[in-house]
């Protein structure tokens, strides 16, 4: 098996669209993804699998029932399973998600 590294500064540049994902790269049951956040996404929620957000490039908000939590480049945060949040972007900007490879995108 190869091994590869990669670059998130090439990665960041290759996005077209609002919301556009890539994966890249898997750890065990696990994926790396990277997305271009512009706008407001959807309030959903994920049944049964945590989510941690990265931000790389921009500046974003996560909304939740309970408050907002604002993430600048180098902040993250856990969004525990079940907890309804809805991702906005305060700039176009570049997030890692790190979530189970099975994790419905979209939510529930």
């Amino acid at each position: 098996m190869p091994i590869e590294k990669f670059n998130l500064n090439k990665i960041s540049k290759q996005f077209t669209e609002a919301w556009e994902q890539k994966d890249i790269e898997t750890i065990n049951n696990f994926v790396i993804r990277a997305a271009k956040f512009d706008g407001e996404y959807h309030w959903h929620k994920h049944e049964n699998e945590d989510e941690l957000f990265i931000v790389f490039k921009g500046k974003i908000k996560i909304q939740t029932r309970y408050k907002d939590i604002i993430l600048g480049e180098g902040e993250g945060i856990k969004i525990p399973q079940n907890v309804e949040h809805c991702p906005v972007s305060l700039e176009p900007s570049i997030v890692l998600m790190f979530e189970p490879l099975k994790l419905e995108s979209k939510g529930n």
